[in-house]
């Protein structure tokens, strides 16, 4: 991954552009695979984020931005993007999108009853919210990822094990086309929420928002925080589905197809991984990462 180095000076002229100064201190943040991110403490003791895109250009990001400061205004806890004297999100520099965000107090959200039914409730909330009309369809680590992967498996004649598991399992889409669809965040895995006292606070990186099956980005939750040790975890499947359904209760159909849609995200992810490390970014210490997520597809689930 190419990480942008920042300078306590120029940090200092980006957030100036916001009407921010007295920059005291930056640090890196750990989490996100396609971004940069600095914690910026101000002398009044404010204290923001600046994140710069190392793998999105100008507009991709603009349109993130967009929906990330709708789903604020709706009511998900999420970071509203603050806006530049330019009366935009983002500034461009070197060629990059840099944006600057509130920082939230708290730490990767744990993995116990309370706080997986809080993320739960949070996730159903954010489902019944109406989709705004630029919102798209296509979830980047779905069905255009599995053809782009296709796609380069013919162009150099190799098809791996991995790739012909990914191709048979392309029909279990025919089998959910038909469910309730709204916004998804699809990626709601452990670094992308923040928490406090055994409750969910914020959402962050809708960097995979789309208007997609519901009960699909519920499976993703379970994906990222149900598992421990390769193993799915009962309490945890039960606080995830019983903060969701004190919400929004799941049709019949949707639990008929849970099955599917836990194979389907868990290749998502396992595709994701496949070409991050196997394609994109090969011979790290993460290449055969995406294994992890295919052993799973041997064991006994609790749904």
């Amino acid at each position: 991954m190419a990480y942008t180095e920042v300078t306590l000076e120029e940090a200092s002229e980006v957030i100036k552009k916001a009407g921010y100064k007295n920059l005291v201190t930056i640090e890196k943040l750990d989490g996100g695979w396609a971004n940069s991110n600095y914690k910026l403490v101000l002398k009044n003791n404010t204290k923001l984020v600046l994140k710069i895109w190392n793998e999105q250009d100008e507009d991709q990001v603009n349109y993130l931005l967009k929906i990330t400061s709708y789903l604020a205004k709706s009511g998900v806890p999420t970071p509203s993007p603050i806006v530049f004297d330019n009366g935009s999100y983002l500034i461009m520099r070197d060629g990059l999108p840099w944006t600057i965000l509130p920082f939230v107090e708290g730490s990767w959200l744990k993995s116990d009853y309370e706080s997986l039914f809080s993320l739960a409730k949070i996730q159903a909330e954010m489902h019944l919210i109406t989709p705004p009309i630029n919102l798209k369809s296509n979830f980047s680590m779905g069905i255009s990822l599995f053809e782009k992967l296709f796609n380069i498996a013919n162009e150099n004649n190799e098809w791996t094990d991995f790739l012909l598991l990914l191709k048979s399992s392309r029909s279990l889409y025919h089998n959910i086309e038909n469910l309730p669809r709204g916004i998804i965040h699809g990626d709601l895995f452990p670094d992308n929420v923040i928490g406090r006292d055994n409750s969910a606070i914020s959402i962050l990186d809708f960097e995979e928002v789309c208007n997609d099956i519901l009960a699909f980005d519920l499976m993703m939750t379970f994906v990222g925080f149900g598992w421990e040790g390769g193993e799915p975890v009962e309490e945890r499947w039960k606080a995830i589905l019983d903060g969701y359904q004190s919400v929004r209760k799941l049709s019949k159909d949707e639990i008929s197809a849970l099955p599917d849609l836990h194979r389907l995200a868990t290749l998502s992810i396992a595709a994701w991984r496949y070409w991050q490390f196997k394609i994109n970014m090969p011979g790290t210490e993460h290449e055969d990462r995406y294994l992890e997520m295919t052993s799973r597809l041997k064991k006994i689930l609790p749904f």
